[in-house]
């Protein structure tokens, strides 16, 4: 079963399709909002002439915008679960819980091209006694 998750982002003030979406500070809060580039480039504009006169503050000097996505990467609840068992019966150790490594993902997405790994299980390593240990003589004292 593949599944592809589409993320698109709307214009929050016309409702049509956002380029971007930007994040932006007034009386110590910070808002975020998706526009168009048309919308987007209205703001900056409206905004220039008090950023231009204002100082900074500290925080990030990297803008926040995200650009609009075709996908994201993460998996439903039901294809981990899959991929688990798929690993656990193909000779993978995979714990129950958390992130699936990626080697896994990979054995995962390339099965019907190449055969199953399986893993032979270790010889049990020979148990070989240990002879007694000698006691040392206690020296006599000197008189």
């Amino acid at each position: 079963m593949a599944q592809v998750t589409e993320v698109r982002l709307v214009d929050d003030l016309d409702g049509g399709e956002a380029a971007e979406s930007i994040a932006f500070g007034l009386d110590g809060r910070t808002f975020e909002i998706d526009l168009s580039e048309t919308h987007a480039a209205e703001l900056r504009d409206v905004l220039a002439p008090f950023v231009g006169a204002a100082r900074r503050a500290g925080g990030s000097s990297v803008p926040v915008t995200r650009q609009k996505s075709a996908s994201r990467s993460s998996r439903s609840r039901e294809e981990t679960t899959a991929i688990r068992e798929w690993a656990n019966a193909n000779g993978h150790e995979v714990s129950g819980r958390g992130r699936i490594p990626s080697s896994v993902l990979e054995a995962y997405e390339n099965r019907g091209s190449a055969p199953a790994r399986v893993e032979e299980p270790e010889p049990e390593p020979e148990v070989v006694a240990e002879p007694p240990k000698r006691r040392g003589r206690k020296k006599a004292a000197a008189a």
